[in-house]
């Protein structure tokens, strides 16, 4: 051994130098893969995630902006226009699992880079949306009476309800479809393009919805029927433009070869993913009324206060609910091409951004509060001193809130993994907050803000299953194998 070194000393400590610097540059290279796989996730949830929370942000303020168009002309009018509302309510429940549902699938299937299964997939979920469209159709032009009469008793409201029905209900056959193909252009690359679809109807909406109501510009003063072609307008404007989008030849298209087609095993999965995310929504929208409900019987102050922190809360978590939107299309992405490893460190990565963007949005909104306590002068000073307190629980509600929204309705689905939410959702409202939220308001009274501390518990809640459920990485799985 000896002999070996003195005959060729420079080369063994040559070798062994030339080991380490090697295994050094490794390490750097995978450091700095890992540094720009992270800057290339930063940059893809910006894009995808203000895609997604582009819209949603727009339209909490579009509605809002519509009820005080309406409410400045008539006070019954803003009350018929709310109740009317709750069928489109109804109606985006159905919707928004439908999209999710066509974002698991079409999510890694683009990762796949299989632009035919997308195709497929698109149009299996459009012919789905189109009869769930249709009916509501069909009751809202046929049947107002009677879906106004599900709401409220009110025969003045009734009457009020009946016209916006009628010409609204053209918007849910247009909805149905456009909903579908914008989310598809979010899943194969066309984000942008889509965020500025959606954006100009919804600039539309509340132009004419000015001009309609009061009758500017030498048209003629509809009040509340207005507001309803005014959506019905801007939906059908929306409708043509991805249309438009859908006459390009290069592009994830509608074709009508597919629309004759039976594709069992897609139609098996796609049923099987959105079948549990429907389950959810139903179970979330209902318990959502529940709160309402629970708070409604506390008394009007309390109804003011807690109407102005959800409009604040449903405003600042649209970005929450963006990134995870989002999240859902990056981690199938990979999943879906069967970087498996990748895919987990995305996850990783975008549970530290939820858990950051919460807690900036929780920090905004306290920001935030001495400006809404400013605008809302006019409420009474009980109310007042109720939303103040409320504000202050919103904020740290949103950390959950983000946290939950990317890693149930994005991570988790990405994978498939949809059944979770149901059962989450399921335990958390009904078996947990709701109950708890009745007996505390009508069994031991209370303090109001005691109530609605506990209502808002939801998310919190939901925490320690949700952490214990990702860590297991049952989400970790490619949906496009035939190894399902």
């Amino acid at each position: 051994m000896a002999t070996i070194l003195l005959e060729n000393p420079k080369g063994k400590h040559y070798n062994y130098n030339k080991a380490l610097e090697k295994s050094k540059k490794k390490k750097e290279m995978e450091k700095q893969d890992y540094e720009n796989r992270k800057k290339s996730l930063l940059q893809k949830i910006d894009c995808i995630g203000f895609s997604y929370c582009s819209p949603k942000f727009n339209d909490s303020p579009c509605k809002r902006i519509r009820r005080t168009h309406v409410g400045i002309f008539r006070s019954d009018s803003i009350i018929s226009r709310i109740i009317g509302a709750q069928v489109q309510f109804v109606l985006n429940l159905f919707l928004t699992a439908l999209t999710i549902g066509t974002t698991v699938l079409a999510a890694q299937y683009w990762g796949k880079q299989d632009r035919e299964s997308v195709e497929e997939v698109l149009c299996i979920a459009l012919k789905i949306s189109f009869l769930i469209s249709m009916i509501f159709f069909m009751a809202a032009l046929f049947l107002p009476r009677v879906l106004m009469q599900i709401f409220t008793n009110e025969v003045l409201l009734i009457e009020a309800g009946i016209p916006y029905l009628r010409i609204v209900s053209w918007s849910y056959l247009f909805m149905g479809s456009s909903q579908i193909y914008l989310c598809i252009m979010k899943n194969s690359g066309r984000t942008t393009k889509s965020t500025i679809y959606g954006s100009s109807a919804l600039i539309l909406n509340i132009l004419l919805n000015a001009i309609l109501i009061f009758g500017l510009f030498g048209f003629p003063q509809m009040g509340i029927a207005g507001a309803a072609l005014a959506t019905t307008i801007a939906r059908a404007v929306e409708l043509l433009l991805t249309i438009f989008e859908n006459i390009k030849a290069d592009v994830v298209r509608v074709r009508m070869k597919y629309f004759r087609s039976d594709f069992v095993r897609l139609k098996r999965d796609y049923y099987r993913y959105t079948i549990p995310v429907l389950a959810n929504e139903l179970v979330w929208g209902c318990g959502f009324t529940m709160f309402s409900v629970i708070m409604g019987h506390l008394g009007s102050d309390a109804v003011a206060a807690n109407s102005v922190a959800n409009i604040v809360k449903n405003i600042i978590a649209c970005v929450c609910l963006g990134i995870g939107t989002g999240s859902g299309i990056l981690v199938g992405n990979e999943l879906g091409s069967g970087n498996l490893e990748t895919a987990r460190k995305y996850g990783r990565q975008l549970c530290k951004i939820s858990l950051t963007t919460g807690a900036v949005s929780g920090l905004l909104i306290l920001l935030s509060s001495p400006m809404v306590l400013m605008f809302t002068a006019s409420l009474t000073e009980q109310a007042h001193a109720y939303l103040q307190i409320m504000l202050y629980i919103c904020s740290y509600y949103m950390i959950g809130k983000s946290i939950n929204s990317t890693v149930i309705a994005g991570i988790f689905c990405a994978g498939g993994d949809t059944k979770f939410g149901l059962l989450c959702d399921a335990v958390t409202m009904w078996v947990i907050i709701i109950p708890l939220g009745a007996f505390a308001a009508f069994v031991l009274h209370l303090p109001i803000l005691a109530v609605y501390f506990l209502l808002n518990l939801d998310e919190l809640v939901k925490l320690p299953a949700v952490y214990r459920h990702y860590k297991q990485y049952k989400w970790v799985k490619n949906l496009t194998t035939n190894q399902q």
